[in-house]
């Protein structure tokens, strides 16, 4: 081997032992969306229904579903519907579900929609004084779906079919970015 050849080889080893040495001292880096910013006293999350204050019915069950799914996948906690006897407490109130024509056919019948869900969410430490650890008044997605049309024009029930799609996404998108939010303290 050459001398320049050596000069490289052990450029590249001393790298490598630095980026080594900087993942075992635990910089603090993390893949995005799996970091973990909570006290490590908190194990047990107490997720209670949100509470819904649109007229859509059941998307207090869809939302809440889904934000417990996302926090039980993260693996470190355990959650619980109830409020009492947990570590922290993750409240919400779904404050707007809002269905607006984003396209018209010819004969003015929406045929594309956009959904909008408005959330408030608060995520608190009972250990600690129910000290208030991340909140989002406004929490906001948005997502579209066209509606399908029939050999006799729009119909209803794969329109229908097609909004609770839309909402499904909606509540998983919110899941994730709230769990997201409050694991790495954003």
């Amino acid at each position: 081997m050459s001398g320049r050849t050596r000069r490289g080889l052990a450029a590249a080893a001393s790298v490598m032992v630095v980026v080594a040495l900087a993942m075992s001292a635990g910089c603090g880096y993390a893949l995005a969306g799996r970091g973990n910013a909570l006290p490590a006293n908190i194990r047990l999350i107490g997720i209670p229904e949100f509470e819904n204050a649109t007229g859509y019915p059941e998307l207090e069950r869809i939302v809440t579903e889904s934000v417990r799914t996302e926090f039980s996948s993260r693996g470190r906690f355990r959650v619980q519907p109830e409020a009492g006897g947990v570590d922290a407490i993750l409240t919400g109130r779904i404050t707007r579900l809002e269905l607006q024509p984003a396209t018209l056919t010819s004969s003015l019948q929406a045929s594309r929609y956009i959904v909008n869900l408005v959330v408030s969410v608060e995520f608190r430490d009972q250990t600690n004084n129910n000290e208030v650890l991340w909140s989002n008044p406004a929490m906001t997605f948005r997502d579209e779906f066209d509606v399908p049309a029939s050999a006799s024009g729009l119909d209803p029930t794969l329109a229908f079919r097609q909004d609770l799609n839309a909402v499904d996404r909606l509540a998983k998108n919110f899941a994730r970015t709230a769990v997201t939010s409050i694991l790495e303290a954003f």
